[in-house]
């Protein structure tokens, strides 16, 4: 590979706040040190179909505040095909594009060391997911902001659950992992919190609400990640699961429906169920998201000027480091059951659904 000239930035996968800012510090730092720019629009879909567009400052000046992605981003099947991947590889040659900054969750970086793979392009990999769930890195932006978003909602449903008397389930975003509901869970003073990593049995979740009652507490609050399963579910393989999942889906809608029914069935308490959904992506980035995107998008840019290429700059001890794409793709980070902060919101008193 000759000497870098020309980078093409995409966004990929879920929206995260905090790539806007990270959109931006690639560029001027690129444009900084005499390269060039090229935006590609709507992922690898962008790629395939050669909606790209040259960048310059004046391109990403006020968006650091801005959520979302001026990129866009979108679902692009014809990139899993060895046809579609070689009208990338043609469009992006065609464009004068000589490497790629692919923002994005593991997914999108899985894509990015597929493509480098069969093409030999330079690609370097940036942490952008609100689930915090790509593995090498202590901290993906989008994360903290999505933690303001959810524990807010907490906070909200906190004046009405008391009011009322309730138990309130709040369930968030978190397939696979449950970062997102453990940290806003505590943020926002939730006294159940369910994840995917800790199996939960109905036993716990009753006991715990009726100590609360026994102590005057007349209102409790549940966060739940829309991943999180039961102990009994957790016995059955993948495909058992997915079966179960879908018998279940014309009665619930989704976990927090599953468990609140259980709950005024075994106790007889009133149920309401809050889903935030995609809100939990939305809004502005806060400082830090705007501030850890701009240092992970401006060591981008120095790691192809350096030709160091099939990196991802990520977080480790509050330090910007690096570690190879490969390392990364099809891996997922998950909360330790041990960890600090698990064993910490056990010493807080809140039941863990275990």
């Amino acid at each position: 590979m000759g000497t870098v000239k020309c980078i093409g930035i995409l966004t990929s996968g879920g929206d995260a706040p905090g790539m806007n800012a990270a959109i931006r510090a690639v560029t001027r730092a690129a444009i900084y040190n005499g390269l060039q720019v090229k935006g590609i629009y709507r992922g690898y879909k962008g790629l395939v179909t050669g909606e790209i567009k040259e960048f310059k400052s004046q391109n990403v000046s006020n968006i650091i505040q801005l959520g979302g992605t001026i990129l866009k981003t979108a679902r692009c099947k014809e990139f899993t095909t060895p046809e579609g991947r070689q009208l990338a590889y043609d469009n992006m040659k065609k464009e004068g594009i000589d490497a790629l900054v692919i923002i994005g969750g593991d997914g999108s970086l899985t894509g990015a060391r597929i493509f480098a793979q069969e093409f030999d392009v330079p690609c370097i990999g940036l942490p952008g997911t609100i689930d915090n769930d790509l593995y090498g890195t202590d901290m993906s932006f989008g994360f903290q902001s999505a933690i303001d978003i959810a524990s807010n909602t907490i906070d909200c449903i906190h004046t009405t659950a008391a009011s009322h008397s309730r138990v309130f389930i709040v369930e968030l975003m978190g397939h696979k992992t449950g970062w997102l509901t453990l940290y806003a869970g505590i943020a926002g003073g939730a006294d159940i919190i369910l994840i995917p990593e800790i199996p939960y049995k109905m036993e716990s979740i009753i006991n715990a609400i009726s100590k609360r009652t026994q102590e005057g507490k007349h209102f409790t609050i549940i966060a739940v990640a829309e991943g999180a399963i039961s102990q009994e579910e957790a016995l059955l393989t993948k495909k058992k699961l997915k079966e179960l999942r879908a018998s279940e889906a014309g009665k619930y809608p989704s976990v927090a429906y599953k468990i609140g029914d259980k709950i005024t069935e075994l106790c007889g308490h009133e149920v309401r169920v809050t889903v935030p959904g995609h809100v939990q992506r939305g809004g502005q980035p806060n400082a830090y998201d705007r501030v850890l995107a701009t240092r992970l998008g401006v060591k981008a840019a120095e790691l192809i000027m350096a030709g160091k290429y099939g990196y991802m700059p990520c977080v480790k001890n509050n330090q910007i480091d690096i570690i190879p794409i490969s390392e990364v793709a099809g891996k997922t980070r998950k909360v330790d059951p041990q960890s600090d902060v698990v064993l910490q919101a056990r010493q807080l008193g809140l039941c863990l659904g275990d």
